[in-house]
């Protein structure tokens, strides 16, 4: 069991990473909603704010470094696919 110092950070690094989860999920959804639609112009952008929310997760902490690189190697994957059809 934390302390009640120790639990109190927890907190308030809980608000504080739960916005950048958030805003980096958005991105990521919205980026595959787009490539499985096929617009490739659209899609090129959507990805490259996708990977760049999982960077800066990945940079703060939220998530960890690996399960970006994964993430983003499986979007990357996906928009090449739909390009290449």
């Amino acid at each position: 069991m934390p302390s009640a110092k120790s639990h109190r950070a927890q907190v308030r690094k809980a608000e504080v990473n739960k916005t950048t989860r958030s805003f980096t999920r958005s991105r990521l959804n919205k980026a595959r909603n787009i490539v499985a639609d096929g617009a490739s112009d659209e899609a090129d952008a959507a990805v490259k704010d996708a990977i760049s929310a999982l960077d800066r997760a990945a940079r703060k902490g939220v998530i960890h470094p690996n399960q970006a690189a994964r993430k983003k190697s499986r979007l990357q994957r996906s928009l090449n696919k739909t390009v290449s059809s």
